[in-house]
């Protein structure tokens, strides 16, 4: 088999960096660029290298990083720029290959097995690519190369700010192996308490331990760890006309102030689910399936699915059962601090389905005509122009899209925690 050389190319705190490039005072000096004191009481979403040696932290509230540092500088989050800065990195990415794969707005895969023969020509185009992009952009990239996906991105965490981390396929068990599991993409804060319970505390602890050993603790997942543990991921970078097919359509929020109780979080699951439900008919697609997730105060995600047991488009049908899998199984120990929804196990509207003799599908048609009126007044008239009684007064969301930002990830290929 041919050999491949993926790169995983990482810009070094990327939000951050672009506010000091446009404003070069900001240079050498503690900043963060947050949600406003009014959005969730300035939540951190990217902090500079002068913030996080002090111990700033992505997704720490305002007063906390302010504890830290009380001169700390506070910028509101300037996405249009971001979304402008992020094109232009890929373009340059594009120079060296037609497979580029974003995940999110600042990382990439790219894969340059057609440009060269071997790791070492594979490491001068990371650091071609890294010298392009601080000299044309003013931005700085971490690069991981290495022989698959996971290991790429790995080695772009390894060394940063600018650097270039070379991970072959004889040496990772060296080099990867000794590092703790939860560096590993998709070992979450849940996974790693697992793991921690059977004594598996680094990446090759986990490659070493018998694959139906790890299905059996986390399922399907334990596989898929195993898999990439071992440098067996043969995922491949989609090229830049690559349209993946639909397996989901989802949204979700990150609040002002934290949901205290299940009607303040009924009220955001009915307004993401409307979004949803726009989507899936303006897609001529059909959910069979529902999933919610919830993050606490702490950061923790509890994430919840179950079927609907029917094809719908409904926006009040995915939301009941959001609500239901959400109430019936949150402990309620923390409050809310963001919440998704998703619909999933999606189908064309065309597509032939089992009917249920048990639902009302008399009823059911109404609701869908319903909502279908309501997105053409929106469409005309503005999202504002007609709303439920439910959703009226302060429903703890951002006012603003700006707060909302939909990211690229990665494939269905792989899970999410």
């Amino acid at each position: 088999m041919k050999k491949r050389f993926i790169l995983h190319s990482d810009l070094n705190a990327f939000y951050a960096s672009v506010e000091i490039m446009k404003q070069p005072r900001l240079k050498g000096k503690p900043m963060v660029v947050c949600g406003s004191a009014d959005d969730r009481h300035g939540i951190v979403l990217a902090k500079s290298e002068e913030a996080k040696k002090a111990g700033v932290k992505t997704g720490m509230a305002n007063w906390q990083a302010k504890k830290l540092i009380p001169n700390l500088i506070l910028l509101p989050p300037h996405f249009h720029e971001y979304v402008k800065y992020s094109r232009a990195v890929r373009e340059i990415y594009y120079r060296f290959s037609p497979l580029v794969e974003p995940y999110g707005m600042d990382e990439c895969w790219l894969d340059v097995s057609g440009s060269c023969s071997s790791f070492e020509e594979a490491e001068a185009i990371a650091n071609e690519i890294r010298a392009l992009t601080k000299k044309e952009l003013g931005l700085s990239v971490s690069i991981g190369v290495s022989f698959n996906k996971i290991f790429a991105k790995l080695g772009s965490d390894m060394k940063k700010p600018d650097a270039v981390t070379l991970i072959r396929d004889d040496d990772y068990k060296e080099k990867v192996w000794p590092l703790p599991a939860n560096e590993l993409i998709f070992v979450g804060p849940a996974t790693t308490k697992k793991l921690q319970a059977v004594n598996i505390h680094t990446i090759g602890q986990l490659a070493q331990t018998e694959a139906w050993r790890l299905r059996r603790l986390l399922g399907v997942n334990g596989l898929q760890l195993w898999t990439f543990a071992n440098g067996l991921d043969k995922t491949e970078v989609k090229p830049i006309d690559f349209k993946d097919e639909i397996k989901s359509i989802g949204h979700g929020i990150t609040c002002r102030t934290d949901l205290l109780n299940n009607k303040e979080v009924w009220r955001v699951v009915w307004q993401l689910s409307q979004e949803i439900g726009q989507r899936l008919r303006s897609e001529g697609l059909m959910a069979t399936g529902v999933q919610i997730s919830a993050r606490d105060s702490s950061l923790l995600t509890r994430q919840y699915q179950g079927p609907l047991g029917f094809a719908s488009q409904s926006s009040a049908e995915i939301a009941n059962l959001a609500r239901q899998l959400f109430e019936t199984q949150y402990p309620w120990r923390l409050p809310i601090r963001s919440v998704s929804i998703r619909a999933i196990n999606l189908y064309p509207e065309e597509s032939p389905l089992q009917l249920d003799l048990l639902n009302d599908y008399k009823k059911r048609r109404k609701q869908h005509r319903l909502e279908a009126t309501i997105d053409k007044l929106r469409y005309r008239y503005g999202d504002d122009a007609i709303t439920f009684a439910s959703l009226l007064g302060d429903l703890k969301m951002p006012k603003h899209a700006a707060n909302i930002v939909l990211m690229p990830g990665m494939q269905d290929d792989y899970f999410i925690e």
